[in-house]
């Protein structure tokens, strides 16, 4: 099958059109997204998922219906960097410059120019139903396991910690309990932030991808949304340093937009008889 790979500051993303016939979507993505079996790309194997986009005709802008399959199968309703992925994978099929992303999460305007992709993200919430949580209470600056985390709803569920230095964690041995904590009865990506002169510097455990990953969209808003609830920062615009890049998040009357650049690192095809093979692939960029 047709098959594409795209990246926002790192956060790394197999596209298929959703056309494509695909008889297992959950299937499917665990094999490309495996590190170790998955689909090789230069120097890096696997994904941080699979897109499945949609584009439809008839709107007055482009509309793109996008379905995050991730690599454990588990499916996300939102994915801020996939977004803006989905977005440049419109654009360059209709030369659109705002495109309406479809989410499990709700509809997301995005505008595409020579900078990248600005995806609006909406608002962030601190309630106990919307992020969910166990009990009746917000979760701001509380311990959960060995870390004092505030819990917010970005589209997905995140467990915002601040630490001196985001590079002296042993992320993989401190995010898994946060994580499935019983505070979180459908868990929660666990996203640490320290102050740098500009910004905050960024690392988030994913859940579905179990593991770190380069970046993180929704991830990024969370950090700049718990930094001014704690009264951390005043600002409306936040740079943000995932490892992979910047991201740039603003805060206007319509909630939280989430700027940064997209590339396309390939187009081919795909046969999954085996393991993973890709053939007549071509480099691009999209958006950077």
């Amino acid at each position: 099958m047709n098959v594409e790979k795209y990246h926002g500051t790192g956060n790394d993303f197999f596209v298929i059109d959703a056309s494509e016939p695909v008889a297992d979507r959950r299937a499917l993505a665990i094999e490309l997204c495996d590190s170790d079996d998955g689909l090789a790309v230069g120097e890096r194997t696997g994904a941080d998922g699979v897109l499945f986009l949609a584009l439809e005709d008839g709107y007055a802008s482009p509309r793109v219906v996008m379905t995050l399959v991730q690599p454990d199968g588990s499916t996300a309703p939102m994915c801020g960097n996939g977004a803006r992925c989905a977005a440049a994978w419109a654009a360059e099929r209709t030369a659109a410059e705002t495109v309406m992303v479809d989410t499990q999460a709700g509809t997301r305007r995005a505008t595409i120019d020579d900078a990248g992709v600005t995806v609006e993200m909406g608002e962030a919430s601190f309630a106990p139903d919307a992020v969910p949580l166990a009990g009746d209470d917000p979760l701001l600056d509380r311990l959960v396991e060995d870390l004092s985390v505030t819990a917010v709803d970005t589209g997905v569920p995140h467990a915002v910690a601040f630490v001196d230095d985001v590079a002296a964690v042993d992320l993989d041995a401190l995010a898994p309990p946060v994580r499935h904590a019983d505070r979180f009865p459908r868990g929660a990506n666990v996203t640490l932030a320290s102050p740098r002169e500009e910004g905050f510097d960024q690392r988030t455990y994913e859940r579905g991808v179990e593991g770190e990953t380069r970046s993180c969209g929704t991830g990024a808003v969370a950090i700049a949304a718990v930094a001014r609830e704690l009264g951390l920062t005043e600002r409306d615009a936040i740079p943000v340093h995932p490892p992979g890049g910047r991201l740039d998040v603003r805060f206007t009357e319509r909630g939280a937009a989430l700027a940064g650049p997209t590339e396309r690192e390939f187009a081919g095809s795909v046969s999954t008889a085996s393991s993973p093979v890709v053939e007549g692939g071509t480099d691009g960029a999209a958006g950077d």
